[in-house]
C-alpha cells in the first residue's frame, strides 16, 4: 500500500472504517449508499455514537465479501455521517461527505469492526498556481466540456459548478467524481496528492473517456441509419403491396418474394448458405419483372431452396433385417452378401456415416443393380440411381455455369435434389462406360465425387457453394473395371460378380423371375404351369449368359403366349410341356452339352473373359503349302497376336523333340482363325491354347474335344497364371466342359469356383506346355514310341505328301 510523497499533519487519530465495494468517495463529495454487512453497520453505529467521522475505503477486489486489511486500498477519505436510514430489508441507507484524503497507517481492530490509525491530508488553501498547473486546468475544462456534450448524463448546471471551483485540487477532485469510471482509476487521483500530477492523470482519462463517447456515437449514428433505410424499405414494400393489391397484380414480384422469404424461413440450413439466399432474393426484388435476369436467379434460388443441407433420413443398420432382405430378394452371391453385411455391421457399431465406395462389378443381368436397392432398403434410405454411361462432359458431374443458357447442376447435385436427404444410398451405374472429349474428362471430375477426403465441401459450377456429400453411401456398378482409371478405381472396392449357375438360375427362375412375370402378365393361380424340367430347357437351350436377364425375357414371352391363350378362352390354364416350349420360343437356340462331338485335328477350346462374363473361344490352326507366312484371323488384338507369335516360336524350339523337319516353317503358311471374326477378341491367356492347337495341326495329332484350356504362355514353354477363373469355369460347365487345363498359379483362385461346378469339372493345373500337350492331344507326339529322339517319326509319310512337296495327298 504504497503511497506517494506527500506533507501530513504530526497528530495520529483512530477512526472506524467502511470497507466499500465498487465505490470511492472523494473529499468534498457528497454520496449516498446502502450498508449490509454487519462489520460495516457496526462502524456506522460507533461512528454516529461519538463524533459521526468515518474512513471509507474501497476494496480492491468488489467480489470478496468478508475483506481483511490486505484486500483494502491503503488510501481512503475520512468522511462525516450526514444521515442513516434503516430500510425495511436490514440494510442502512446512509449519505455521507468526504472531508480530506486519509492514509491508513495501522489497524486498530478487526474483529467486531475495522479502526485504523489515520494520518489526514488537509489540502492547502494558498495553492500557489503555476502556468503547468494553469494549463493543465484549462485542459481539463477543456477536456470535461466535451465529455459533457457528448455523454448527456451531465447538466449543464452541474458543469458549471465543477468548473467555477478555483482551487485547483478540488476542481480535479469534483471532475473525477462526475466520471464513470472504475475503482482502480479513480483510486489513483485519490492517491495523487499532488496536484499537478493530480490534473495530468484526470487529463489523460478524459482524453480516453472523449475517444470512447465519440466511437459511442458514430456506432449510434451508422445504426440508427441503417434502422432508417430498414423502416423506409418496409414502408415502401408497403406500399407496393397496397399499389398491387389495388391493381389487382396478385401474381406480381413481390409476391413471388415474399413466397421466397417463407420458404427460406422453413428452411433449414447452415448460416452461410442463408445469408447467399437472402441476397439472391434481395437481387430478385431489385430486378425488374419483364428482365430475362430474373428468371435465371429465380431458378438459382429454387434449387438452393431445393437441396438438402441438414435433413437427414433416420437411417438404421439392423443385421438381421439387412440379411433377411438380401436373401429374400437374391438367391446365391454369398460372398457377396456377407461382405455387404459387414459393411452394414460397421454401420450400425459407428456413429460416422461415411464408408468405403463400394463398386459391384460383373457381367450385365448379374444383379448389380437390385443389390444396390436391397442395400438402401435394408438400411431405410432413399435410393437415387444415375447411370453414368456415355456420359462425356465433364459439366453432367460438376454442372455448368450460371452465364449459359439452359444451365443447371450436374447430376450429383440432381440426384440428392430428388433424395431429399443429405444420406442417401446414391447408385452410380455403368461407370466405366464414362468417356472423355473435348468437353472435359468427366471421370477425373469423380475423384472428387468418390473421395471421402474431398467430398466434404463438393464444388458444383452451378450452385457454386461448397456441398457436404460425406454422408452420401456411394455404390457404383461396372462391367469391366479396367475401364476404370486407376485413380478412380483406387477410390472404391471392388466387389466381384462373377455370374450364375446352372441351379442358381434354375432357383431365381422358379422363386424371383417366373412370380414377377406372372403378376405382370395377370397370371395368378395355377393359369400357367412350368416344371423346373420345362425351366431347365429354357436355361440350356434358349440362353446362354452370365446373369437372368435373357431368361428373364424368354420367361417373359412365354408368360405372353399364354395370357393370350386365356384371353382368347382357348384355355382357362395352360401347362407349359417342352412341345409347347417350343411352339412358344422356337427351335433350340443353344446346343447344350459338348461344344464339339467328336476329337479333331488343330482344334481346341479355348476360355475366354468377356464383359459378359465367361466364353468358350474356339481357335482353329490350318497348315497349307507356302513361304513361311503367318496368318491371323478373327478380330484379334495384339495381345493374341503376340500369344501367336509365341505359340509358334514355341513350337519351332520343339521341332526335335516333336519330330518336325528343321525347316517345316519354310515349306508352310499357318492360319490361325478365332471364329466369330465380327467380334473383337484379345488377351494374353490364349497362347496355351494356340500352342496346342498349333502342335495338333503339324503333327497331325487329333485333339480331345471334352477338353478346355486357358492360360498364358511363354517362349520356354511356361505356363503363367490368368485372371477371370470363376466367369471362365463357369462358361465350360455351361458348355459341357468336363476338363479344365488352368495354370498352377490359379489354383489358389479355385476357392471362388461355385461347389457344383467343382464337383462335375476336372481341373488339372499345370506349369509347363509339356504337361498341356500331355494332357489335351489323344497321341500326344513328346512320348510316343518311349519317346526315343533316334526313331523315325512315325508321321514322317504326312510331311512327305504333295501338300508339302512329296507324294500323293494325304487323306
Amino acid at each position: 500500500m504504497a503511497t506517494e510523497e506527500h506533507s501530513v499533519p504530526e497528530t495520529k487519530d483512530v477512526y472506524p472504517l467502511l470497507p466499500l465495494r465498487g465505490l470511492l468517495v472523494f473529499p468534498g463529495m457528497v454520496l449516498h449508499f446502502d450498508v449490509g454487512r454487519p462489520k460495516s453497520v457496526r462502524a456506522l453505529e460507533q461512528a454516529v455514537a461519538n463524533d459521526h467521522l468515518i474512513v471509507l475505503a474501497s476494496q480492491e477486489d468488489g467480489q470478496v465479501d468478508d475483506p481483511s486489511a490486505d484486500d483494502l486500498y491503503g488510501i481512503g477519505t475520512l468522511a462525516r455521517v450526514k444521515q442513516m436510514l434503516k430500510l425495511p430489508n436490514g440494510t442502512i441507507r446512509v449519505l455521507v461527505e468526504g472531508l480530506k484524503r486519509a492514509v491508513l497507517r495501522a489497524f486498530v481492530s478487526e474483529d467486531d469492526l475495522f479502526t485504523v490509525r489515520v494520518e489526514t491530508y488537509d489540502e492547502p488553501e494558498d495553492v500557489v498556481v503555476t502556468p503547468a498547473i494553469e494549463a493543465m486546468r484549462r485542459s481539463v475544462t477543456q477536456q470535461f466540456e466535451q465529455y459533457v456534450r457528448l455523454s448527456r448524463k451531465l447538466d449543464l448546471d452541474t458543469y458549471a459548478t465543477v468548473v467555477d471551483m478555483s482551487h485547483p485540487g478540488q476542481f480535479a477532485d469534483a471532475v473525477a467524481s462526475h466520471l464513470p469510471l472504475k475503482v482502480r482509476e479513480k483510486q489513483d487521483i485519490l492517491e495523487a496528492f499532488d496536484i499537478e500530477k493530480r490534473l495530468e492523470r484526470l487529463l489523460q482519462i478524459l482524453s480516453d473517456e472523449r475517444e470512447v463517447l465519440e466511437l459511442e456515437r458514430k456506432i449510434h449514428q451508422r445504426v440508427r441509419k441503417q434502422m432508417e433505410r430498414t423502416q423506409k424499405e418496409y414502408y415502401l414494400r408497403e406500399q407496393m403491396k397496397a399499389i398491387q393489391r389495388e391493381l389487382g397484380d396478385k401474381e406480381g414480384r413481390q409476391a413471388e418474394v415474399d413466397e421466397l422469404r417463407e420458404k427460406l424461413a422453413a428452411k433449414r440450413m447452415p448460416d452461410d448458405v442463408r445469408d447467399r439466399v437472402e441476397k439472391e432474393i434481395a437481387r430478385l426484388e431489385r430486378i425488374p419483372p419483364a428482365s430475362a435476369e430474373g428468371t435465371v436467379v429465380r431458378n438459382y434460388i429454387d434449387w438452393l431452396l431445393a437441396l438438402p443441407w441438414l435433413e437427414a433420413a433416420k437411417s438404421t443398420a439392423d443385421i438381421a433385417r439387412a440379411e433377411r432382405i438380401l436373401n429374400e430378394e437374391h438367391y446365391g452371391l454369398d460372398k457377396v452378401k456377407e461382405r455387404i453385411l459387414e459393411f452394414i455391421a460397421v454401420q450400425a457399431l459407428t456413429d460416422k456415416q461415411a464408408g468405403p465406395i463400394i463398386c459391384l462389378a460383373g457381367p450385365p443381368g448379374v444383379g448389380k443393380t437390385s443389390l444396390a436397392r436391397s442395400i438402401a432398403k435394408s438400411l431405410k434410405r432413399p435410393f437415387v440411381r444415375v447411370s453414368l454411361g456415355g456420359v462425356r462432359d465433364e459439366a453432367e458431374i460438376r454442372g455448368h455455369r450460371r452465364t449459359y443458357i439452359g444451365s443447371m447442376p450436374g447430376r450429383i447435385l440432381q440426384g440428392m435434389r430428388q433424395a431429399s436427404v443429405v444420406n442417401p444410398v446414391f447408385l452410380l451405374d455403368e461407370i466405366d462406360k464414362m468417356a472423355s472429349d473435348f468437353r472435359g474428362d468427366p471421370a477425373s471430375a469423380m475423384l472428387e465425387v468418390l473421395d471421402p477426403e474431398q467430398n466434404r465441401a463438393f464444388s458444383d459450377h452451378y450452385i457454386e457453394i461448397p456441398y457436404d456429400l460425406s454422408n452420401v453411401l456411394f455404390i457404383t456398378t461396372a462391367n469391366n473395371v479396367y475401364q476404370i482409371p486407376a485413380p478412380l478405381r483406387d477410390r472404391m472396392e471392388v466387389i466381384q460378380l462373377s455370374g450364375y449357375t446352372e441351379i442358381e438360375k434354375l432357383h431365381i427362375a422358379r422363386e424371383h423371375l417366373l412370380p414377377k412375370q406372372r403378376t405382370a402378365h395377370a397370371l395368378k393361380g395355377d393359369r400357367i404351369r412350368i416344371s423346373d424340367d420345362v425351366l431347365l430347357e429354357v436355361i440350356r437351350h434358349y440362353t446362354r449368359e452370365a446373369g437372368v436377364r435373357q431368361l428373364d425375357r424368354q420367361l417373359a414371352a412365354v408368360c405372353r403366349k399364354v395370357a393370350r391363350a386365356v384371353a382368347a378362352g382357348d384355355a382357362k390354364r395352360v401347362t407349359v410341356t417342352s412341345g409347347v416350349l417350343q411352339s412358344y420360343l422356337g427351335p433350340h437356340k443353344y446346343e447344350f452339352g459338348e461344344m464339339e462331338t467328336e476329337d479333331q485335328v488343330g482344334v481346341v477350346a479355348g476360355l475366354a473373359w468377356t464383359e459378359m462374363g465367361g466364353d468358350l473361344l474356339l481357335v482353329e490352326v490350318s497348315i497349307v503349302p507356302g513361304s513361311g507366312k503367318l496368318v491371323l484371323t478373327g478380330q484379334l488384338g495384339d495381345v493374341m497376336k503376340e500369344s501367336a507369335q509365341t505359340a509358334l516360336s514355341y513350337v519351332r524350339s520343339r521341332t526335335r523333340a516333336l519330330r518336325l523337319p528343321p525347316d517345316f516353317h519354310e515349306k508352310v503358311d499357318i492360319h490361325i482363325h478365332v471364329p466369330e471374326g465380327a467380334i473383337p477378341k484379345d488377351g494374353p491367356s490364349a497362347g496355351i491354347t494356340m500352342a496346342t492347337a498349333l502342335v495338333s495341326a503339324l503333327t497331325h495329332v487329333r485333339v480331345r474335344h471334352d477338353v478346355a484350356m486357358t492360360g498364358e504362355i511363354t517362349l520356354r514353354g511356361r505356363v503363367l497364371p490368368i485372371g477371370g477363373l470363376k466367369e471362365k469355369s463357369l462358361a465350360a460347365h455351361r458348355a459341357g466342359i468336363r476338363t479344365i487345363v488352368i495354370p498352377k498359379g490359379n489354383v489358389k483362385d479355385l476357392d471362388e469356383v461355385p461347389d457344383l461346378v467343382k464337383s462335375e469339372v476336372e481341373f488339372v493345373p499345370v506349369s509347363h506346355m509339356d504337361e498341356v500337350l500331355r494332357l489335351a492331344l489323344v497321341d500326344n507326339p513328346l512320348d510316343h514310341a518311349g519317346g526315343s529322339l533316334a526313331d523315325e517319326p512315325w508321321w514322317a509319310d504326312v510331311w512327305s505328301d504333295s501338300r508339302f512337296g512329296g507324294g500323293e495327298a494325304h487323306q
